[in-house]
């Protein structure tokens, strides 16, 4: 796996041995970050079940101002904090090593972030996990979430996005690969 784009362009990150994470393919992240690329720049971004840090790094690359990482597993923590040192960006980027509904309700205390909203947020959970429904009813009242905040997931091909619409969010966009696909997200804001 590598940077595809950036002030690290081809650099090559370190993934965590076994099966617990499922990094973005070079091709699929290249794909993404296309769609993005115009939303990159200054942002604020968030990457839920971060693994080896790649999606937040290649965001990092492209010129997002700062990075947070939330990962629970220690040898993921462990590629992330080598790649961010790596790549020179830890200076950009702080990893929570939480699992993902603990890293959600501490990222109030993140100086960096406070009060502010992100930009950008990647969740690549386990497909099998189920954890969608509940980081979405978490997200929908949250203040750091704010109209211009797009969530971009991961998931298998075949789910069904139910979860996120009865928690005012729409699936703005959704781009289908082989086995999975991205959702592009945001939050319905109800006009004063």
């Amino acid at each position: 796996m590598r940077v595809i784009s950036g002030s690290a362009k081809s650099l090559r990150l370190k993934t965590p041995r076994g099966n617990d994470t499922r990094p973005t393919t070079d091709r699929i992240k290249e794909t993404l970050f296309n769609i993005i690329a115009s939303q990159i720049p200054g942002s604020i971004v968030l990457d839920l079940f971060a693994g080896s840090g790649g999606l937040g790094i290649e965001a990092l690359s492209r010129g997002a101002g700062f990075a947070c990482f939330i990962e629970n597993n220690h040898d993921a923590c462990k590629c992330i904090a080598e790649n961010l040192n790596f790549t020179k960006m830890s200076d950009r980027a702080v990893l929570l090593r939480r699992d993902v509904m603990s890293g959600l309700h501490y990222l109030h205390t993140v100086s960096e972030i406070k009060d502010k909203c992100f930009d950008l947020i990647f969740i690549d959970p386990p497909y099998d996990g189920g954890y969608e429904e509940k980081i979405f009813a978490f997200l929908a009242e949250q203040k750091y979430i704010g109209e211009n905040t797009l969530i971009i997931l991961e998931a298998e091909a075949g789910i069904e996005p139910n979860c996120f619409l009865k928690n005012n969010f729409i699936i703005e966009k959704e781009k289908v690969y082989k086995t999975n696909k991205h959702l592009f997200i945001r939050k319905l804001f109800r006009k004063q």
